[in-house]
């Protein structure tokens, strides 16, 4: 199995429980408030060991963050490339309604403290027979593809949160993208999900495009076919850490040799697990309750 190094966010999320998402100038009364370990990077790595994989975490949090790193060492993520920086530890202000549905607000805070020379030497020691897995929630990216496939390694890019700025980035380098339907259609241009895929699949003709579509399930490109796969039906508590639970069960699967589509199977009944509870990265299920119910 290839090992997987992540350079990804660690965040502490504020969850607020509210009757509707707060409007501009209204001030709202929160039904309760907690707090839970996230980040997109930390979802994606406690994802990927919880599936069984071998994985490796590069980030950065502050003084304020201690816990985050105790928490991914007890989901068996390596943490010997996590460092502490001048800087509060990123959080983010998460309102939740009781569909389920979310509203999220982040400071990046030590995240941005990724330095060229942080990421060249967390990848140090990868050959082409590993996997690299990036958000858009840290500093560093351009210049971790380009050190990774310097290498030879599979990258994979999940374009969340989508900013302009994305498009500077080396993007040909990718192998898979993991995106929902407002990152496609800022990366295409197009609004329908087929629309979206076959122009990114022209763009990127290289790469396997998995484009997540919420309770629609997910759409998938590769080699010039397009796969679909319906999400599974469950109760609806928190969407939070869905993406991210789909994103480490994908790529889990991918680096354990399993075809696309069934990584899609597999992904998709991971994140269906993950919405009927509350919170992020404690949401996350671990491997072997996905075969509760046979996929």
């Amino acid at each position: 199995m290839a090992r997987i190094l992540n350079i990804g966010s660690l965040n502490i999320d504020y969850v607020y429980t509210v009757p509707h998402f707060v409007q501009a100038g209204e001030t709202l009364s929160a039904e309760s408030r907690q707090l839970f370990p996230g980040g997109k990077g930390l979802n994606q790595s406690i994802a990927m060991a919880r599936a069984g994989c071998e994985i490796d975490h590069a980030g950065m949090i502050g003084a304020d963050g201690e816990h985050l790193r105790e928490i991914l060492q007890s989901a068996g993520v390596d943490t010997r490339l996590v460092a502490e920086a001048d800087a509060p530890t990123g959080h983010a202000v998460i309102q939740v309604l009781k569909s389920g549905e979310n509203s999220i607000l982040l400071f990046a805070g030590a995240n941005q403290s990724l330095s060229e020379s942080f990421v060249r030497d967390a990848l140090a020691g990868y050959t082409k027979d590993d996997i690299l897995v990036l958000q858009n929630e840290t500093a560093g990216i351009s210049c971790a593809m380009k050190a990774a496939k310097e290498k030879g390694m599979k990258i994979a890019f999940n374009p969340s949160p989508f900013v302009p700025e994305i498009n500077s980035y080396p993007l040909e380098l990718i192998d898979w993208w993991i995106l929902n339907e407002i990152e496609g259609r800022a990366l295409s241009g197009k609004e329908s999900p087929a629309d979206i895929l076959k122009t990114m699949g022209a763009m990127y003709p290289n790469a396997v495009i998995v484009l997540t579509l919420g309770s629609k399930g997910v759409m998938c490109y590769s080699k010039g076919e397009i796969l679909n796969h319906e999400s599974y039906k469950t109760k609806v508590v928190d969407t939070t850490a869905a993406g991210d639970t789909f994103s480490g069960y994908f790529i889990a699967s991918i680096a354990r040799g399993e075809s696309i589509p069934q990584a899609l199977k597999i992904a998709s009944k991971a994140a269906s697990i993950s919405v009927s509870r509350l919170g992020a990265a404690v949401s996350i299920p671990h491997w072997e309750e996905l075969f509760v119910n046979s996929i």
